[in-house]
């Protein structure tokens, strides 16, 4: 599949479909834990198949769990029988842990498991591109260092931040082009901790080894989306962009106008109904009007397209799912028929 193509026909199509970040919820279509769905390719291929047979999205995706590249590294990960795994502790504690600190083969812990969905899903789905996605560089630091540590530590001690992130560089380069040998069409790279860094440190700490990773695969037939739902965000923005990703997903704290006007309109620009304030806490009468109110906002970009402001946890109302891809089915099909008639 050629994924500049595709890209161009996001952007130029009149009757645009939603791509929210809409994995783990499949649990409630299999009837499984999150426990067993994040042990089991088998389960997660035919998940992202039973998501996309349920809504109509753009793409399908693979799963925004954060603690798999940590747990390779040699974190400690806590398993809950309906929560996303997480990381808990610190893996790493002085310069003397850094240097010592073994780079993992691509394959070690879960990310085999996580590979071979992608391959298992592309004998399910043949319509739309896959996504796998993956946790960005420094997110990942954050999780060996402690995100609480990582911070003060880009002052105190930066020379050991940037061998760290050199390391986790390396894995995350190899990992990302392990799913594209498996078939995956693009990737999302998360990278929220950067989300949190000051102008002055983004480029430094996180931007540079993004793009590098992302140099390393994107091309006509692979592109990547970048995730940061960090409540600094527009102040990072040209930084963020520089990354080089052909799409970037932003989250509930980010004004998507402000977004759209200075992301190039050849770059996709998704986002941002809150998972956990609407799709979560809320109505289908308020998702509705939520959705509504982003598409008004929005939905005169040709380069928006209609998305979660992050992944969509696995207890997820489906009914609000539902009445969010109703709502911006209902908007692009009015639009359309009136550009239609004019």
């Amino acid at each position: 599949m050629n994924m500049r193509s595709w890209a161009e026909q996001m952007i130029y199509t009149e009757r645009k479909k939603a791509l929210p970040v809409l994995s783990f919820p499949c649990v409630q279509y299999l009837y499984i834990t999150v426990r067993e769905l994040v042990a089991d390719a088998n389960h997660q291929a035919i998940g992202m198949r039973s998501i996309i047979d349920h809504y109509d999205m753009a793409a399908a995706l693979g799963y925004m769990d954060l603690s798999v590249e940590a747990e390779a590294f040699g974190a400690n990960i806590v398993y809950s029988s309906d929560k996303i795994p997480t990381v808990t502790g610190r893996l790493l504690s002085s310069e003397e842990s850094v240097d010592a600190l073994k780079i993992p083969k691509v394959g070690e812990g879960r990310t085999q498991t996580n590979l071979d969905s992608i391959r298992k899903s592309r004998i399910l789905i043949h319509d739309r591109p896959v996504f796998a996605q993956c946790i960005g560089p420094f997110s990942l630091a954050g999780r060996l260092l402690n995100v609480n540590e990582i911070m003060p530590l880009c002052y105190e001690d930066p020379d050991m931040v940037l061998k760290l992130l050199r390391k986790v560089t390396d894995f995350l380069r190899e990992y990302a082009a392990a799913f594209k040998t498996a078939g995956a069409n693009g990737i999302i790279i998360a990278e929220p901790l950067a989300g949190l860094l000051s102008p002055e440190l983004v480029t430094r700490f996180s931007t540079e080894f993004v793009r590098e990773i992302i140099d390393s695969v994107q091309d006509n037939h692979f592109l990547v989306i970048y995730h940061n739902c960090g409540n600094s965000v527009p102040f990072l923005l040209n930084s963020i962009i520089d990354c080089g990703a052909a799409g970037f997903h932003f989250g509930d704290s980010a004004d998507m106008v402000e977004m759209l006007d200075k992301v190039p309109s050849d770059r996709l620009v998704l986002g941002n109904i809150s998972p956990a304030k609407v799709f979560n806490g809320s109505s289908v009468k308020s998702v509705e009007i939520e959705t509504m109110k982003l598409l008004q906002k929005c939905g005169g970009y040709k380069n928006f397209i209609p998305s979660s402001g992050c992944d969509l946890p696995p207890d997820v109302d489906l009914e609000n799912v539902t009445a969010f891809f109703r709502v911006i089915e209902g908007f692009y099909y009015r639009k359309w028929l009136r550009d239609a008639i004019a």
